[in-house]
């Protein structure tokens, strides 16, 4: 089933039905409940060491919810106007609605953002899906769709609509993109943001995604998915693994060519780097022309910046302009079936190209136990719920 397939569907069924009124009294008959008992827990209570904490910037719970809802649909043009690719990944404040976390934690009904979108654009030219608001809604049905009938979903083996692309297996690099110390300032200020605030635009989760799969570092979308869960708020599994497969070309997206580059795609919305010194505090000296490319600034620059690169900022780990021809044509012989070893660049080759490409060693976390990691899940959600 294609998204496509699944629009067509949805019209011939028609809407959704509307949301049920909300309970303007509580029946007589419940019994007396101890909400002691059922309060969400604090950070405290889940013993969260809260000092590696980012902006409590999204408070949980319903009341909030509604209220950022109709703060959005006050915005009757916005959303009129709304389409997905025309927002920016890397604005100073978000440029969508960030209602995803809501959604994901049941804080917010579907229907009821769906009918309201409806009472929006009726009657007035507006977008159409997929890239409309409405269209954002028809996305997660179709992934829901997908998911809930496709075994191993979340899995490259016995994933049916999966391709097999035999994906390299670096914890060194995993864990580089992970802390956001891969040397391309843009994709750093984009992992900074998901670790330290729990949500990243559309977009920017489009181009780290493409950087750690078939883009630069060649890793499973597996690890990426993990990773994801780990930080976001809005961490929804057919989500998360459906556009895992999408951005690596695995699923969905075949157009496997289209490579977002780690310099010039930040670029396009943000040329003078604000996001990145935003996020990464240590390059806000840099002047703009060298801000996503810091590592071409002369030595007497870096030095006025306060920043030397390979010192108090890493070098790339990989130079894009040599791994982006080598993964594409690993791609292409994945997908013809073929063993990437019959690629140009031999193993050999492509073993020594990691070599000359890793400029710094990063330090792996990955004895960390089972309870630490949990830790940091329970850290991103516990934020998100946690009452002022």
């Amino acid at each position: 089933m294609t998204y496509q397939k699944f629009e067509s569907l949805v019209k011939k069924i028609g809407h959704p039905k509307s949301p049920l009124d909300s309970p303007i009294s509580i029946p007589s008959n419940i019994h007396s409940i101890d909400g002691k008992k059922y309060l969400v827990p604090t950070l405290d209570d889940l013993e969260v060491d809260q000092t590696g904490l980012g902006p409590h910037l999204y408070r949980g719970g319903e009341t909030e919810a509604l209220k950022r809802l109709e703060m959005k649909l006050k915005r009757q043009e916005w959303i009129c106007k709304f389409s997905k690719p025309q927002t920016s990944p890397n604005s100073l404040e978000p440029s969508t609605t960030v209602l995803s976390p809501y959604l994901k934690f049941g804080c917010i009904s579907p229907r009821l953002f769906y009918h309201k979108l409806l009472s929006v654009i009726s009657g007035k030219k507006h977008t159409e899906p997929p890239t409309s608001l409405v269209g954002q809604l028809l996305w997660r049905e179709f992934f829901y769709t997908v998911g809930s009938v496709t075994p191993n979903f979340d899995q490259i083996q016995g994933n049916k609509i999966c391709k097999q692309i035999p994906w390299s297996d670096d914890p060194e690099l995993l864990e580089a993109w992970k802390l956001g110390k891969t040397g391309y300032p843009f994709i750093d200020a984009v992992m900074t943001q998901l670790r330290t605030e729990g949500w990243i635009h559309h977009l920017a989760r489009h181009s780290v995604a493409c950087f750690l799969t078939r883009g630069d570092l060649w890793q499973s979308w597996v690890a990426g998915v993990k990773v994801f869960d780990e930080y976001l708020l809005d961490a929804d599994w057919s989500l998360n693994n459906a556009n895992w497969m999408w951005l690596s070309a695995s699923s969905f997206f075949y157009q496997f060519q289209r490579v977002y580059s780690p310099i010039v795609f930040g670029k396009k919305t943000d040329k003078n780097g604000d996001y990145i010194k935003k996020y990464l505090p240590k390059l806000k000296k840099f002047p703009s022309e060298y801000i996503y490319e810091p590592w071409k600034a002369p030595l007497n620059i870096q030095k006025a910046a306060g920043c030397i690169i390979g010192q108090d900022y890493p070098k790339p780990i990989v130079d894009h302009d040599v791994v982006r021809p080598r993964n594409l044509e690993r791609m292409s012989l994945a997908y013809k079936g073929l063993p990437i070893e019959n690629s140009a660049y031999s193993a050999a080759a492509s073993k020594e190209d990691d070599i000359n490409t890793k400029k710094r060693k990063v330090v792996s976390d990955s004895t960390k136990s089972k309870k630490q990691k949990i830790e940091r899940k329970q850290k991103s959600v516990a934020s998100f719920l946690k009452k002022k």
